[in-house]
């Protein structure tokens, strides 16, 4: 059995985890989510604890018991803390500038780049050269800010673009004579 999915998912208080056909659905104070539930893991709801058990031996099975186990556990650290990702704007020039459900990027084109925020997702700038994306749903936070840095990647040569607070990048040398 897979080692993540041999641990429970632990309910906290105000957290309310409803299980209908194929439908897992946790609601908190920050929202409401909703999975499908794969056939091959059963899940069973003991007093507040989530336990998730391949439905057959297999491989895939084991394999989906330890997936379902951290989606739903996910979800649990969603509606109850939320996810934030962090990135940071480095050029000359470069800021944001968040507009209630937009997000207004200034980063070296002739135009304004402005993008749109869905709901359940919210950026905030703390500094002009800052976004904070916030959401309890953690992959489309995560995408939403893969989608934003996309935007203008940082360069290998000098650096400039919209990078993760937390991301490395690796400057390379120039060409010499």
């Amino acid at each position: 059995m897979s080692r993540v999915g041999k641990m429970p998912v632990v309910v906290p208080q105000g957290v309310d985890v409803a299980m209908k056909d194929d439908q897992i659905n946790v609601k908190g104070s920050l929202g409401a989510l909703a999975l499908t539930q794969n056939a091959l893991v059963t899940i069973k709801n003991d007093a507040g604890k989530l336990t998730f058990v391949p439905a057959n031996d297999s491989r895939e099975a084991n394999a989906m018991s330890g997936t379902m186990r951290q989606l739903v556990n996910n979800m649990v650290t969603g509606v109850t803390k939320g996810f934030e990702k962090k990135l940071s704007l480095v050029g000359v020039g470069y800021k944001a500038q968040a507009q209630g459900a937009k997000l207004n990027l200034t980063v070296g084109y002739s135009h304004p780049v402005i993008m749109d925020m869905p709901a359940g997702i919210t950026a905030t700038t703390p500094t002009p050269t800052e976004v904070v994306i916030k959401g309890s749903d953690r992959q489309r936070v995560g995408q939403i800010a893969a989608e934003v840095r996309a935007v203008r990647p940082p360069e290998p040569y000098k650096g400039k673009g919209i990078r993760y607070a937390d991301e490395k990048i690796t400057i390379k040398e120039t060409k010499k004579k």
